[in-house]
């Protein structure tokens, strides 16, 4: 057996470099690069290694670790989970801030490698800088933290434990079913140690696709369901686009008649004037599309979780039979479905073979859905000198600028909410709203990843004052990368989504707005101002017509742009919605909370029973 002497971490790199995956009929790299924010515990080891190898597998530096992690996780979302990064970290705050973009991956079934540093393995120097110690236990440290939010852990304390944990790791991001983050956890030493390794562990390495077809009894079950079904609806969710089954979806909605209604991860996998299009579901949902779930008898998820803001915390279709299309099972059988296991296409096709030549007797009611565009039309309109817009407004102006190639990049707050209901998607992949864990600071560090997947598509990024404030210094890392985002900030002066929550549930406006929370001195921040100091191109505007003109520069410029403007915190679109589970207080002193108890007491009688 030949051999070849390396330390772990170049063992590593070298073996990561050699993965490969089938893309568009071309044989490429899995791993399109690393995210590397250096420390003790992983720049003399993983840092040597990669730079060794920097001119085939790029390494970037980031400015914090939760954002190059954003970054990578975008990436792989907007590659429909075809390609990932690495991330690697120090070993203590390094790794730990990593942990909230670990969680918004598993939550998502997205694939990123963390290499995270760790402690000595030989623990001579122990403690040593930034190791957490556990009286009781040993073999723990930080990177633990990533146990329950990752897909595949392993701590290597052995270099010759690569060979057994990479493979593992990367099995675990390609497999549709267990897609998400893997954690490899390195221990600093063992790093830098040597080992004689086959050369055979470094040859190139295609991993092939899986789809999973439908059991056929599965199958049938679902055909048998359909065909003695009233009212039926699909709901669409991120699975749709994963397994690249947007057109497999058309195909069926077309030739049977089915109404299909989106998640915000499917968003987007139909055309929004498609006739069989009815929008987005759920507490966030289109007017059209919730009547419809409402009605119906049978609801088919197709690559979703059905989550609470798609079930209305279950009670948008609580009358209904659920039928699950997934490749998961664990979340083919939520909510007591009739669950078919599989890969969305594959199973998409046969069902379409199977109902050949039968229709719904209930097509997609065409008059509701005119209402609600309707509804659009009115909620994203303003006259060119509205000052302190409405998001809808701005949502709207921001999409006149835009050609329909654009791809709109989200995540927490208010904001979501107004684009699952508003932005008018024409093209797959063109929405990409991170809402699965609803992570502020997602928005900026997400938007440059997307923009690495499809440099040649612009990338806008709307994102709030709140969620800015948390997390823009990859706003720095897309000017020195050459990866221009036009970023929309819209500023209501606070946190205007939870605010309103909170009086929705009878609370009093308290902590959330500037205005509300304790302050000796009420800061005026210079958003503009900031985004400029980060290298960005930036204005402040006051009206509508100013944004639209902003917007025109922002095209024009040729490094990443920022354009700011003044909102109203209180105003949402009123079309659409639907009841969410938030629960009230029993008891208050507060006549305003009794009030919404009682509302809140009469949605929950709402509810989907599964005992």
């Amino acid at each position: 057996m030949t051999t070849v002497r390396l330390t772990a971490a170049q063992a590593t790199v070298r073996w990561l470099a050699a993965q490969q995956i089938s893309l568009d009929g071309r044989e490429v790299p899995y791993f399109a690069g690393a995210w590397a924010i250096f420390g003790h515990g992983n720049v003399a080891g993983i840092g040597e290694a990669l730079h060794a190898v920097r001119d085939t597998f790029p390494t970037w530096r980031a400015h914090n670790e939760q954002g190059m992690a954003h970054a990578a996780i975008a990436y792989a979302r907007q590659m429909r989970r075809r390609r990932a990064m690495v991330c690697t970290t120090s070993i203590g705050p390094g790794a730990t801030n990593m942990v909230t973009a670990a969680a918004l991956a598993h939550v998502n079934r997205l694939p990123v490698l963390l290499l995270t540093g760790d402690v000595f393995a030989g623990r001579q120097p122990d403690p040593v800088l930034q190791q957490v110690e556990d009286f009781a236990d040993g073999t723990v440290s930080a990177s633990d933290c990533f146990r329950p939010v990752s897909r595949y852990f392993d701590r290597i304390t052995r270099p010759e434990q690569v060979m057994d944990a990479l493979p593992k790791a990367l099995a675990t991001m390609l497999d549709p079913a267990t897609c998400g983050p893997a954690t490899v956890t390195f221990c600093q030493d063992v790093q830098a140690e040597a080992y004689d390794y086959p050369e055979s562990f470094f040859a190139p390495r295609l991993w092939r696709e899986r789809r999973q077809a439908a059991d056929s009894g599965e199958l049938a079950a679902l055909v048998a369901a359909l065909k003695s079904a009233e009212r039926p609806l699909l709901v669409a969710g991120g699975g749709v686009r994963y397994s690249e089954a947007e057109r497999a979806l058309i195909a069926l909605a077309e030739a049977t008649d089915l109404a299909v209604a989106e998640t915000q991860a499917g968003k987007g996998v139909l055309p929004w004037n498609h006739p069989n299009a009815l929008g987005s579901i759920g507490v966030t949902g289109s007017s059209a599309a919730n009547a419809a779930a409402a009605r119906a008898d049978l609801v088919i998820g197709i690559g979703t979780r059905l989550a609470d803001f798609t079930t209305g915390s279950r009670s948008l279709f609580a009358g209904a039979r659920v039928a699950q299309i997934n490749v998961q099972a664990f979340d083919a059988h939520k909510h007591d479905a009739l669950a078919v296991v599989g890969d969305a296409r594959t199973v998409l096709r046969a069902l379409t073979e199977a109902l050949s030549g039968w229709r719904a007797s209930a097509a997609p009611h065409q008059g509701e859905i005119a209402a609600w565009h309707a509804a659009v039309d009115a909620a994203v309109a303003g006259v060119p000198t509205q000052t302190q817009p409405s998001d809808a407004q701005v949502i709207g102006a921001v999409q006149r600028a835009c050609d329909a190639d654009a791809v709109v990049v989200c995540a927490a707050g208010g904001l979501p909410g107004e684009l699952h209901k508003l932005w008018r998607t024409a093209r797959a992949g063109g929405y990409h709203v991170e809402y699965g864990y609803s992570c502020m600071g997602y928005e900026i560090a997400g938007g440059l990843g997307v923009k690495m997947a499809e440099p040649d598509r612009d990338v806008v990024v709307m994102v709030g004052d709140g969620s800015y404030l948390m997390l823009n210094s990859e706003l720095a890392t897309s000017v020195m990368l050459g990866h221009k985002l036009i970023v929309v900030l819209l500023d209501n002066r606070g946190y205007g989504c939870i605010n309103r929550l909170q009086h929705a549930t009878g609370g009093a406006g308290f902590n959330n707005l500037l205005a509300d929370a304790s302050h000796q001195v009420l800061p005026q921040i210079d958003f503009a101002a900031h985004a400029a100091s980060l290298g960005a191109l930036s204005e402040h505007v006051t009206t509508l017509g100013e944004l639209t003109a902003a917007m025109a520069r922002a095209h024009a410029a040729e490094r990443s742009y920022v354009v700011v403007i003044d909102t109203n915190p209180l105003k949402t679109t009123e079309a659409g919605g639907w009841w969410w589970d938030v629960v009230v207080p029993e008891v208050s002193e507060r006549s305003e909370v009794e009030a919404a108890r009682h509302a809140y007491e009469q949605g929950t009688r709402m509810k989907r029973d599964l005992s």
